[in-house]
């Protein structure tokens, strides 16, 4: 990594020089098999031709105006996603972490209209909504707040898939409820069948705006458009960016219900966001998705990966679960595991490590069956080997 840039990642000693389908190549020309996409950015896999072609049209037509004017690709998508949620208005930014901004300032601009004078929001434990200092607040990892503080006030922490520690946390000054369907950067926690629908149930009844973090499951990576289809809730917002436009930067903040029209003129902004280029991918996205099925795939992939891994693991105790919906997955170990990221990489395949100990994976949904087969029988026997070295430096020291 070059020392002109601020050190603010522990990089790979790998560059990729281009990409297609679920395979890159780093400058050497070596190929390796992509189970990450970039943390679920690259939902269609790098190269798609749709995607491909939309971005060039684009360019060369026009990249960006503001939203001082009137954008169609901008409209389309609106309307798309309001179509897909149920919801009724989009905020489009660049960024999950927008997004969220997005959501936390509705979320407090609705309680100041209810009355409320120092507004509170709900959140959960181990939860991750991005690095802004609004987000970072929302976010329940110390490690990734140390030495940003004084955060924004106003966040109430909670157990994650615990309904009554949220009731019993309500006061008069709380005005939503703002969690992951399922938590990524936490471990691929995968709540209880009745969660969100709990919330949901709180929500109404406490009149509380029920705001869900979709960033990194929504856009189909869990057999469904949005992970909260599961449950058959409708939120009153849902925020998304990552995969929505395959690596184009875009963040949207959806909107429905007792959260519709809050947001008015001169109460939010962004110079990018939204803008022709970045709205005419993500509607090439939406398009191939639905014209593919890809949603249907990613669920039929993802149970065909974990019952994969479940074979090869089984019995193993070094291994505590293999979890997830759709095309994100996560397998637990019993010991941190870190050195698996750079054993993967040695062996051509991308994954990441997170919350310590469990591996996630995040592939392509256009992955093919033989892919995935691959993917399995390349990881599995490194799990089964770094679950086994219960005492190496590695695990003990970590």
């Amino acid at each position: 990594m070059s020392a002109a840039l601020m050190p603010t990642y522990a990089r790979l000693p790998v560059a990729f020089q281009r990409g297609q389908g679920a395979w890159l190549e780093d400058t050497t020309g070596r190929q390796y098999l992509d189970a990450l996409t970039g943390i679920a950015v690259c939902g269609l896999g790098h190269g798609h031709p749709a995607v491909t072609a939309a971005l060039a049209d684009q360019a060369a037509t026009l990249v960006h105006t503001s939203n001082l004017y009137d954008i169609p690709h901008q409209n389309a998508l609106g309307e798309r996603l309001c179509a897909l949620s149920g919801l009724d208005q989009v905020f489009f930014a660049n960024s999950g972490a927008e997004a969220a901004e997005a959501a936390i300032k509705l979320a407090r601009l609705y309680g100041h209209r209810r009355g409320i004078e120092q507004p509170e929001i709900i959140v959960a434990e181990n939860a991750f909504h991005g690095r802004t200092l609004g987000a970072l607040a929302a976010t329940g990892n110390a490690k990734a707040q140390t030495g940003f503080g004084p955060l924004p006030a106003g966040f109430v922490r909670v157990p994650y898939n615990d309904p009554a520690a949220v009731e019993a946390a309500g006061t008069e000054q709380t005005a939503a409820v703002f969690v992951e369907p399922i938590q990524g950067e936490g471990g691929i926690v995968v709540p209880d069948d009745d969660y969100l629908a709990a919330l949901r149930r709180i929500c109404d009844d406490r009149g509380w705006l029920l705001m869900l973090d979709e960033v990194q499951s929504g856009v189909a990576r869990t057999g469904q458009w949005f992970a909260h289809a599961h449950a058959g809730i409708r939120p009153d917002v849902v925020t998304l960016a990552k995969a929505l436009a395959n690596g184009v930067p875009i963040g949207a903040c959806i909107a429905g219900g007792a959260a519709t029209g809050v947001l008015g003129p001169g109460s939010h902004g962004t110079t990018f966001g939204g803008n022709p280029l970045a709205t005419r991918a993500a509607l090439a996205v939406l398009d191939v998705i639905e014209a593919d099925g890809l949603a249907a795939r990613a669920a039929t992939l993802g149970t065909r990966i974990r019952e994969g891994f479940r074979d090869r693991l089984a019995g193993e105790p070094g291994v505590r679960e293999i979890r997830g919906r759709g095309l994100m997955i996560g397998i637990e170990l019993a010991h941190p595991c870190p050195q698996l990221v750079a054993q993967a990489l040695a062996a051509g395949l991308l994954i990441n490590v997170t919350a310590g100990q469990v591996v996630r994976l995040l592939p392509p949904l256009i992955m093919s069956d033989a892919e995935a087969d691959q993917l399995v029988s390349t990881l599995a026997p490194m799990i089964l080997a770094v679950a086994r070295e219960t005492d190496s430096p590695a695990v003990a020291g970590a």
